[in-house]
Parts: C-alpha cells; sequence; structure tokens
C-alpha cells in the first residue's frame, strides 16, 4: 500500500507542489534540498515549523480511517508505505506506517545522527537531546536524498499479493515505480486518485475520485471477500 499527499489533501492539508510547480509558494530548490538547508538555514526551519503548525490543525479523514480499519483486519500482512510527511495516518489508528520521505514531527541532528520526535519549533535551534549540539533539522527526506525503508519496501513488493497506489502523481522516484516491481513479482495493482497519474497504464485498475469516496468503498471490498 502506497499512500500519497492525495490522501491527506481532503483533510484540508495543502499538498506541497501547487500546479504552478511551486510549495506553498517557494521553489522547491529554496526549501527542499541540503544545499538550500545550507544556504538559508532559518528559511528552511521557518518553513518546516509553519507545516508543523498546519498538521496540528487538521483531522485524519474517513480514507485514513478506512486504512486503519483495513490494518486492523489483516495485521502484519499490511504494510503502509506513505510518501506523505504529516501524521494523519498515525492518529487514525495505522500502526505499520513506513514514511518513506521522514515525518514533519520529527528532528533529526547533523551532529550525531540521532532522531527524535518533534513538535515544537526547530527555528530557535534548540538542543539535541542526545548530544547537546544546536544542530537540528527536520527529519524529512529532501531532493537529493536517500528515502527512508528502501529494502524493506522492496522486499514487501516481492511478497506482495495486492499493492494499491493511493492519491499518488506517479512523478517522484522511486515512489513511482512501486507499482511496476510489484507487478513484476505477481501482485494485483490497484490505482485510487482523483485523476489517472502518470503511471496508471501499469496498473491493472484506476479508479478515479476523492480518496474519501474510493478508499473506504474499496476497503470494504476487501473485507466483504471470503
Amino acid at each position: 500500500m502506497l499512500t500519497g499527499a492525495g490522501i491527506s489533501a481532503e483533510s484540508g492539508l495543502p499538498t506541497f507542489r501547487d500546479a504552478d510547480g511551486l510549495w506553498e509558494g517557494h521553489h522547491p530548490e529554496e526549501v527542499a534540498t541540503p544545499g538550500a538547508y545550507e544556504r538559508d538555514p532559518m528559511l528552511v526551519q521557518r518553513f518546516y515549523d509553519q507545516r508543523r503548525a498546519a498538521l496540528s490543525r487538521v483531522e485524519p479523514n474517513v480514507a485514513h480511517l478506512a486504512l486503519a480499519r483495513l490494518e486492523r483486519s489483516l495485521g502484519d500482512d499490511l504494510l503502509l508505505v506513505t510518501q506523505n510527511v504529516d501524521d494523519l495516518h498515525e492518529r487514525a489508528g495505522s500502526s505499520r506506517v513506513l514514511h518513506l520521505h521522514g515525518e514533519l514531527r520529527a528532528a533529526r541532528c547533523t551532529a550525531c545522527e540521532s532522531r527524535h520526535r518533534w513538535g515544537g519549533s526547530l527555528s530557535a535551534w534548540p538542543a539535541c537531546p542526545t548530544c547537546g549540539a544546536r544542530q537540528l533539522r527536520p527529519d524529512v527526506v529532501w531532493f537529493g536524498e536517500i528515502p527512508y525503508g528502501m529494502p524493506g519496501v522492496l522486499s514487501a513488493l516481492e511478497d506482495a499479493d495486492v499493492f494499491c497506489a493511493i492519491g499518488t502523481s506517479g512523478v517522484v522516484y522511486p515512489a513511482a515505480g512501486f507499482g511496476v516491481d510489484a507487478a513484476a513479482h505477481g501482485a494485483r495493482t490497484v490505482e485510487l486518485n482523483l485523476a489517472r497519474s502518470e503511471v496508471a497504464p501499469w496498473f491493472d485498475e484506476v479508479r478515479t475520485g476523492p480518496a474519501t469516496e474510493l478508499v473506504p468503498s474499496w476497503v470494504d471490498e476487501l473485507l466483504d471477500r471470503p
């Protein structure tokens, strides 16, 4: 299972990349690359502080809740991989969640590489709880950095019976290639998206519409199967 920004947009959480290519008024190279952090760390810290604050004002929607219900039924047979840096899946009740691109509510120390749950501001340069250095950055994977958990994801794709992509654009790799990888190992592939993604032709089944409508319906179908 792969989810992208489309599932959280219906909770009122803006997607990072707008139609004009900007991320909430910024070009990606201004706030989402290691080079941006080196050039203007305060701009980057404040940008993610604002995103973290916005996250506290939204709630999981019925699509998040449906996937949590599916996990309660399937247990360890379901792995939810998300490109999202929000925590709406966890707040809906999902526990087996792998964040490819890190999490807004986490910080990483560039001095000792420790990772910490974090809900407050980072722009005041708080001390690292592990080493004391004031070098905490958002624990978010920027362009040019390696996504988290890839060995586990690739292993899961090899073993999957069903692979479903929800609310993804199909343009960010390596996630955009997960459907093809799963299909190559025999999985049935399904895309649930507001509109057909760029990789939709590679899926066995494509359904278009709001995630809050498609996901609960699809989960109901799965759980009703003998």
